[in-house]
């Protein structure tokens, strides 16, 4: 497994602890880290007295409405403070990371949706003016040449528009679409759950296998909020050649090693 290319994807729910993620991480070689910071941009948001605005669209996805002063406090978030704080973390273990955000070189690029419909309290509406969207290429030599030349990328959305506008992705999605672009054999997502629970109210019921052609099963019977994401993000990984994705728990002790050592649950 050390010898593979592996992206690993760290979410950014609360009680993480980053110290003890990136001692495991920086054990491996030929591994690229994507990550997130959602707790931290819900807390940032509130304490700049603009609370985070989630919507549900009419397909039953939860999602952050995004405006332009929702990205400003995401990119100081995400590609700021989280950025930099693994970075940094990384240095101090001997690890040569560079730090970029999607719309750097313009790493990561998408399509920003066009207005929608949701459902909210019973009333149908249209969304205008979320700088959210979905993503539509990789800038793969980007990342190659930091590879090649011994840099460790620790890359993190948002992705840029054909507009040249920032705009906001799913994280999964993200850490997805890269796996699949640089042919990584195996991504690695980690989470505040273990993996998918067949009871999501007890976390020992994880369900430890599930094969790529029973994937949209498990989706529509087991998978609940960001989990469903998480699924889809691992179908369209491995639909786009990673050969095998692990879902695991990022609360813990080498939770990278853990995972590998078949902790979580493998979707081939």
């Amino acid at each position: 497994m050390n010898d593979e290319k592996i992206l690993v994807k760290v979410g950014g729910s609360k009680g993480i602890d980053y110290d003890l993620f990136v001692e495991d991480f920086s054990k491996f070689k030929k591994t690229i880290l994507v990550h997130g910071g959602s707790s931290e941009l819900n807390n940032i948001s509130s304490k700049l007295d603009y609370p985070p605005n989630f919507i549900e669209s009419d397909n039953g996805m939860s999602t952050r409405f995004t405006d332009r002063k929702t990205m400003n406090i995401f990119n100081m978030v995400y590609a700021g403070k989280m950025n930099k704080m693994i970075v940094e973390k990384l240095q101090k273990l001997s690890v040569n990371a560079v730090g970029l955000s999607g719309i750097d070189g313009k790493l990561v690029e998408g399509e920003k949706n066009k207005p929608y419909r949701v459902t909210q309290n019973g009333q149908k509406k249209v969304i205008r003016g979320d700088m959210s969207g979905k993503i539509t290429n990789v800038n793969v030599s980007l990342l190659k040449l930091l590879i090649e030349n011994g840099f460790t990328p620790v890359l993190c959305p948002p992705a840029i528009s054909s507009e040249n506008e920032a705009i906001n992705v799913d994280g999964d999605k993200f850490a997805s679409k890269i796996a699949s672009k640089l042919k990584c054999q195996t991504l690695i997502i980690l989470s505040n759950v273990p993996g998918l629970l067949r009871d999501p109210s007890d976390s020992t019921s994880v369900i430890k296998l599930i094969r790529l052609k029973e994937i949209d099963y498990y989706i529509e019977k087991f998978a609940r909020g960001r989990m469903k994401k998480k699924l889809i993000g691992a179908k369209e990984a491995i639909n786009a050649g990673v050969k095998k994705v692990i879902l695991a728990g990022a609360l813990q002790e080498k939770p990278i090693s853990n995972a590998i050592s078949g902790e979580g649950t493998l979707i081939e």
